[in-house]
């Protein structure tokens, strides 16, 4: 840049504005290059995995846990895969159609390996979306195949077995790993519970009778065998 002084005696002044050009576009660039380097550096949290995403399309690629260097322009979203619990309390029907209130904990923990599958197809409200639906329609479809009385006093584990089985299967081909089912509690209706309970009382004063009578019964052997030896004597 070159500047002319109209005063007397005045003198050309050379202003080095193309070198100040260059020190801002060198300056500029600088900056940019920091911010990729900075948006090239990731962390993905202990317990996570990370998906990747390139303008909005899924990479397929997930990063474990720890520092990683990625293209600056594809975008990190972490998804847990620590063990997770969902609680369920829901009203079934029971093979005769009676209807319980069933409490029930659902284990499990998302597959690593297929975090980038569940992230495209699912999202990461998983829990919400397929786990949950799924956990009560296996619950209604395992306690509709027994009777109440057979659930509240030796089935119950039969039911939580076939209940983990059917998530099992169908969670594990989405990406879930199902690690156990717990059935907390069963809240039978009044008057079938006191029956049942009724029942069971009978049952077990009818075995403490007949050990009774097998005990006495077993005494007048004796005692019969006694005095046998005691006349042969």
């Amino acid at each position: 840049m070159t500047i002319y002084n109209p005063a007397p005696g005045g003198r050309v002044i050379d202003m080095p504005g193309g070198s100040m050009l260059r020190l801002l576009g060198l300056a500029f660039i600088a900056l940019m290059i920091v911010i990729l380097l900075f948006s090239a550096v990731t962390r993905v949290d202990s317990g996570a995995v990370g998906v990747l995403t390139l303008f909005g399309r899924v990479t397929g690629e997930a990063l474990p846990e720890g520092i990683h260097v990625i293209n600056p322009f594809k975008t990190n979203h972490e998804l847990s895969i620590r063990t997770q619990e969902i609680k369920e309390t829901a009203s079934v029907p029971s093979s005769e159609g009676l209807v319980m209130n069933l409490d029930t904990s659902l284990i499990f923990h998302l597959n690593p390996h297929m975090a980038a599958d569940v992230f495209q197809k699912i999202g990461p409200t998983y829990s919400d979306v397929l786990v949950e639906p799924n956990l009560r329609a296996a619950i209604r479809e395992a306690t509709a195949s027994h009777t109440a009385n057979a659930l509240y006093t030796g089935e119950r584990e039969m039911v939580a077995k076939q209940i983990f089985d059917q998530l099992s299967n169908l969670l594990g081909e989405r990406g879930f790993i199902v690690e156990s089912v717990l059935l907390r509690d069963i809240q039978l209706p009044a008057t079938l519970k006191t029956s049942i309970e009724a029942k069971q009382q009978a049952e077990q004063e009818a075995l403490a009778m007949s050990f009774r009578l097998q005990k006495e019964k077993q005494e007048a052997e004796r005692k019969r065998i006694e005095a046998g030896g005691g006349g042969d004597f």
